[in-house]
Formats: structure tokens, sequence, C-alpha cells
């Protein structure tokens, strides 16, 4: 019991509280948005707009702008040149989604090497810094968490029927293009959202994974979003709990541990007679 209070001492440190309530209000809006990634296959989208955000928070850190910012004009840029290719270019869904984040990718890495000292917020960009969250980061998130959780709750139906069948969606009247936007809205979101507490690299694992291991235990939708919330407030503090006593990067600790439990569900459920 004295081994348990003292490796869990580390959590009486405020900025490890703020780290803890910020990555778990983190976890919520990536376990709601991130179960209609998995549900529709659009892994590949969170990933680019992850990657998006690149040119603006890199050129709002060289203009000496707000990073968070500079990455939220960047993905929603991003977000809006997608649909802007399907619906003009008439080009497929991921090859919009292909081209967009090879081009974005390639303007942050520009807009990164025309800085001499970068090294430092790069590292930031791609990994994030978890334990530098603050109370304006916090309102910030439980704003963006609140949304999230609004627009899911409200635009459940279409985006249910979205996920059956868009042609079905469209013969009822619940409005398939405009579900597809929502989704790819809350998408947008959750990346932004995360991008402080794990950065751009690492948030997909933290929107993905939690749905990923719920999604072994339960079919209904509503229950999933739910476990996986929870399932990703377990990856925030066993991570932050192993980059502290291991002394390995926070934002990392948390995307791996999202990872190994979802490995570690889908081994268990292996292992548990189906019904």
């Amino acid at each position: 019991m004295h081994l348990l209070a003292s490796a869990l001492d580390p959590f009486a440190l405020d900025f490890l509280q703020r780290a803890l309530a910020g990555g778990s209000l983190v976890a919520v809006l990536c376990g709601v948005v991130g179960t209609w990634v998995v549900i529709r296959g659009m892994a590949f989208l969170g990933e680019a707009l992850a990657h998006g955000m690149l040119p603006g928070v890199a050129a709002a850190t060289l203009l000496g702008l707000p990073a968070l910012a500079g990455g939220a004009v960047s993905a929603v840029a991003m977000s809006l040149g997608i649909g802007a290719l399907q619906r003009r270019g008439r080009l497929s869904y991921d090859t919009s989604i292909g081209l967009l984040f090879v081009s974005m990718l390639a303007l942050g890495v520009i807009v990164i090497s025309h800085s001499g000292s970068f090294a430092t917020d790069a590292t930031s960009i791609l990994f994030g810094d978890i334990l530098a969250i603050d109370h304006g980061d916090l309102l910030m998130l439980a704003i963006a968490a609140t949304i999230g959780v609004a627009a899911a709750w409200l635009f459940h139906r279409p985006l249910v029927a979205l996920a059956l069948d868009p042609r079905i969606a469209a013969v009822l009247g619940l409005a398939p293009r405009l579900a597809q936007a929502v989704l790819v809205g809350l998408v947008t979101l959750a990346v932004v959202a995360s991008y402080q507490a794990v950065g751009s690299l690492l948030v997909v694992g933290l929107l993905l994974a939690p749905a990923v291991a719920a999604g072994h235990w339960t079919t209904r939708i509503a229950t999933r979003m739910l476990l996986a919330a929870a399932l990703g407030t377990v990856a925030v503090f066993t991570g932050l709990l192993i980059s502290w006593h291991a002394a390995t990067a926070a934002g990392a600790s948390v995307a791996l541990s999202a990872i190994v439990i979802a490995a570690l569900s889908w081994a268990a459920r292996s292992r548990v007679p189906r019904t």
C-alpha cells in the first residue's frame, strides 16, 4: 500500500494535475470522435489533418503568434481543401486527402527549414508538451470537449445513417453530406485540441487506439464512446506515471500507453468465448 502511494506521489504536483485533467479532456473528445473515425474507416483523415497542422503551427511560431491558432487555421484550410478537391476536382476522398497531406507536410518542412533555431519548437509540434498545460489550456480543452460531445449527440442519427449507407441516409432525409461535413469538423476539432497534449505526430494514437480497444467489447455506439473515453483517460494516467518514473517523453508515453491498452484489449477479448 505504501509502495502504491509512493508511486502516485507525483500527482500531488500542480503541473501533473493539470496534465492529467487536460489529457483526460482530450481523451473524452478523442473517445467520442475516434469512435466515428474507426467506424467510418477515416484513420487516414485523422493522420493527414494532424500533419496538415504543421505549416500553420510552424508559421505561427516563427511569427510569434499562438501556435494553436496557426494549427487551427491550417487544419481548417486542409479540411475545406479536401472538400473542394472532391467537388471540383472530381477526385476520390482518399486521393484528395493524400494530395493535400503531402502538400501541407512539404510546406511545413519548408517553413521549418527557413529557421536556424527551430529544433525545440519542432519537437514540441511533433510530440506535444502535455506537462505545460495551464489553466487557459484547460478551459479551451473543456470547451472543445463540450462542443465535440454536443455535436456528436445532436447529429447522432445522421451519423449512424451515414455509417450504414449514405444512399439510405439521403432517402430518409438525414443529409449525408451535412453529416460527413460534421464528422470532418469533429475530427479537425479533436486533432487541433489534442495538439497541446500529444502533438501532431502522436494525436492519431489517442484518437484511434482507445476506440479500437473499446470496439472489442461492445457494438453499441454510445457505450463504445464511453468506454473509449475511459480507456483514453487510463492511457493518459498511465503514460504520465511512466513518464515521471522512467524519465521518458510524456506525450509519447501517453500515446504508447493507448496503443498497449488496445493490444491488451484485443488479447483479453480473444480469450473470452463469444456468445
